[in-house]
């Protein structure tokens, strides 16, 4: 018998991650495979800081916060399956390779971003991820990236 799916709501990402506003960039993760996958959406509004200036007239995400909002989700995946919360991870990233832009990110979209890992596992600081996020069912993003887990008590 396979464990279900889990979710993590915006209380438990913030008991996993340390961002908050205006730099939290993910509102809820769903289908938390243990280390494996998952899957994070974010709800873009247009009084978000870097729509002031990310065109006046042309509100557009800008592709850095994407990629933020994709490994911000593979931050919660890997600390809820840790069991990390309240204990003050951090991560930081170590590469971005492989970044491509395909469909612009504006208010009102919904960004669901789909989170692989590739190399990673329990006690190991060092992880791998690939990424898409999509709008609509329409890539947007891709990214593999790299990051250490600075897992405290770990």
């Amino acid at each position: 018998m396979t464990e279900p799916l889990k979710t993590a709501d915006i209380h438990l990402i913030q008991r996993l991650i340390p961002h908050r506003y205006p730099f939290l960039l993910v509102d809820k993760v769903v289908d938390i495979d243990g280390f494996q996958r998952a899957r994070g959406l974010k709800n873009v509004t247009m009084n978000e800081p870097h729509f002031q200036g990310h065109f006046p007239g042309k509100p557009i995400m800008p592709g850095v916060t994407i990629i933020e909002a994709m490994a911000q989700t593979a931050a919660v995946m890997v600390g809820c399956a840790l069991g990390m919360e309240d204990r003050e991870m951090l991560v930081y990233f170590m590469a971005i390779e492989r970044a491509k832009f395909r469909r612009m990110v504006v208010p009102g979209d919904v960004l669901e971003m789909k989170l692989e890992t590739l190399r990673g596992k329990p006690g190991a600081k060092v992880w791998k991820f690939s990424g898409v996020a999509e709008v609509a069912g329409e890539m947007a993003a891709e990214v593999e990236f790299t990051a250490m887990m600075d897992l405290p008590g770990a």
